[in-house]
């Protein structure tokens, strides 16, 4: 084969060389990194794992770490506007040229291997934090956690964030199924931290069977709201009148504590004073997490693609409802749980606008206004692309209306292009 000369050309490339797009399982990828040579990091390595609230978590753990003068290398999937998101080094998207110099020896050392689009990309972010002088390396799961990429690399401290249904076709049809998979990141000896008080039992199953030291939100760490400010206790710390996070939301106190657990697990090699939490728990963002674009309207941005997160989102929006409307923009894939996103978000909005979605996940409009209508929704209009339904909702809002998009990183990352083409969201 011709290899490709540009980032472009290898992305497009690396999806048509394995059969599948999704084929959990570290084989492969364990085999490429020994014909690489490659070195586990000499740093700590954080691996953050669950349902909802990876994102936000690996933006609170990367910030504060910043901030206490750490150089921090994160990967994360998927990205929204540019492929380069999902490695990061010390706060910066790492270039083009060393994403195809990685890619270019990852083709050479694969052998017969076909390799999946996602394990080219954790090689590429192993191979890159190989060179790159870090302090700590965190590393986000893709899907599930026993048998996903990044679980090749042992973490020092793992985190679970939570537990709901989603990826039911390749983690399993319940909760319990689902954390057994996601438990998979836990290692012997070591700090296995999960982020909500809801735990099902199989974490702790796989934690006592795996020999990690399981840490519970409520029991060996948690907080307690105070008005505006919050307090943090670990095993052995505290931390009085915390600054709220930056991240919108009340959930993003259970996140912002489980991180709190995570840095106190480290504290040994990876201190942090708390003038570098604070500053960090102001300043980290994620990009599409209840993102509030103000213009003549409101536009709300946010991924919400599963029941629980769909319910995260009707809370927040609950809480800043306003005297004029709400309009969803709305794409979801067909292997989604469209009925439990719909259950959760009905009563938000006034009214729904549906759009189409790239992909061969994706589901018709006309289709999923159908499903929709059939919850009690009032759909009023369809579009083939969320470009064409900002286009439609722009021309019916008033001043004070607000317009959400969400239910994909699909929907998510054609709005934000929208908004930027028409000069609402700036760089």
């Amino acid at each position: 084969m011709q290899r490709p000369s540009t980032l472009s050309g290898w992305l497009a490339w690396q999806q048509t060389l394995h059969p599948s797009a999704i084929d959990l399982g570290l084989t492969r990828i364990r085999r490429a990194l020994e014909r690489l040579n490659w070195r586990a990091p000499d740093c700590p390595v954080i691996t953050v794992g669950g349902t909802n609230g990876k994102g936000s978590s690996v933006a609170m753990l990367s910030e504060i770490l910043g901030q206490a003068g750490y150089r921090v290398g994160t990967f994360t999937s998927p990205h929204l506007l540019r492929y380069n998101e999902r490695i990061i080094i010390a706060g910066r998207e790492v270039s083009d040229a060393s994403l195809v110099a990685a890619f270019e020896r990852i083709d050479v050392a694969r052998g017969d291997d076909t390799l999946t689009f996602f394990e080219f990309n954790a090689l590429a972010a192993l191979l890159i934090f190989e060179t790159a002088g870090l302090d700590a390396v965190i590393l986000e799961v893709g899907l599930g956690g026993r048998l996903d990429a990044v679980n090749v690399v042992d973490a020092d401290v793992a985190l679970v964030v939570s537990i709901a249904l989603d990826h039911c076709d390749w983690l399993g049809k319940d909760v319990e199924a689902i954390a057994r998979e996601k438990a998979g990141i836990f290692r012997a000896g070591r700090p296995a931290i999960f982020g909500s008080t809801a735990m099902p039992e199989s974490i702790a199953a796989v934690a006592s069977a795996t020999g990690a030291h399981l840490l519970r939100q409520g029991r060996e760490f948690g907080y307690q709201r105070s008005g505006s400010q919050w307090h943090w206790r670990g095993r052995a710390m505290q931390l009085e009148d915390l600054p709220m996070p930056a991240l919108i939301g009340d959930i993003q106190l259970d996140n912002a504590s489980a991180v709190l657990a995570v840095l106190e697990s480290l504290a040994s090699r990876l201190p942090v004073s708390r003038d570098a939490i604070e500053r960090g728990l102001r300043r980290a963002h994620v990009t599409g997490r209840f993102q509030i674009v103000h213009d003549r309207v409101d536009w709300i941005l946010d991924v919400a693609h599963n029941p629980a997160a769909a319910q995260a989102l009707a809370e927040q929006l609950a809480q800043r409802r306003g005297a004029g409307r709400t309009i969803a923009i709305c794409g979801i894939l067909a292997d989604k749980d469209i009925d439990g996103i719909a259950d959760a978000l009905a009563a938000s909005f006034d009214g729904w606008i549906v759009a189409g979605l790239s992909g061969d996940r994706a589901m018709a409009p006309a289709l999923l206004a159908q499903r929709l209508a059939r919850t009690g929704i009032e759909v009023i209009a369809t579009a083939p692309t969320v470009a064409a339904a900002c286009e439609e909702a722009e021309r019916t809002v008033q001043p004070g209306d607000t317009l959400v998009i969400f239910g994909s990183f699909l929907a998510v990352a054609p709005g934000l292009e929208w908004l930027r083409d028409r000069g609402i969201l700036c760089d």
